[in-house]
């Protein structure tokens, strides 16, 4: 089972959230502010960081955020 990782930075209101172990990654910026990492080899996507993250979700108590981004997740 891959570990989820969920890191926000307040003093320059970044969220990232990685799954699995950290690999060298190539990162797009996939529309202003989102960020996607893929592993280099593999193209796989190890995480998602979004920039300006708390202007976007208004209310940290009520987030829903579309992010280009399918993750198939198997329990």
């Amino acid at each position: 089972m891959k570990k989820m990782r969920v890191h926000y930075d307040e003093e320059s209101d970044f969220l990232e959230i990685s799954v699995g172990k950290p690999t060298r990654c190539i990162a797009d910026e996939v529309e202003p502010g989102v960020f996607l990492r893929k592993d280099e080899k593999t193209d796989e996507v190890k995480s998602v960081g979004i920039l300006g993250f708390r202007n976007r979700s208004k209310s940290l108590k009520d987030i829903e955020l579309m992010l280009p981004v399918e993750l198939k997740l198997i329990a």
